[in-house]
């Protein structure tokens, strides 16, 4: 038998986040970066994340630094993965 190739996530990233991504600090988009990454790679639960949490049935989100977070939601039976929130974690949807 042939090795399964591990299946991969596809990552949106809303189009308001996109024009915002640029007046986020240096350190907080590269590790959005790894966390994109790791959402393709490994799907919606990342628990080795700081703070991750799951926010209800599709949507979890995690701190990429002291204020600042990400969401992101997952529809079941897909390989779609949204990030619907990147900023302060006083602003954030939770």
């Amino acid at each position: 038998m042939g090795t399964l190739e591990k299946m991969k996530f596809e990552v949106k990233i809303k189009k308001q986040i996109e024009k915002k991504l640029e007046k986020l600090p240096i350190p907080i988009q590269n590790k959005l970066l790894r966390l994109v990454l790791d959402l393709r790679d490994k799907g919606p639960v990342q628990s080795n994340w700081p703070n991750y949490n799951k926010l209800n049935k599709n949507e979890y989100h995690c701190h990429l630094g002291y204020s600042w977070v990400a969401c992101w939601k997952h529809k079941k039976n897909t390989i779609i993965i949204e990030v619907y929130y990147v900023g302060s974690r006083e602003k954030a949807p939770y």
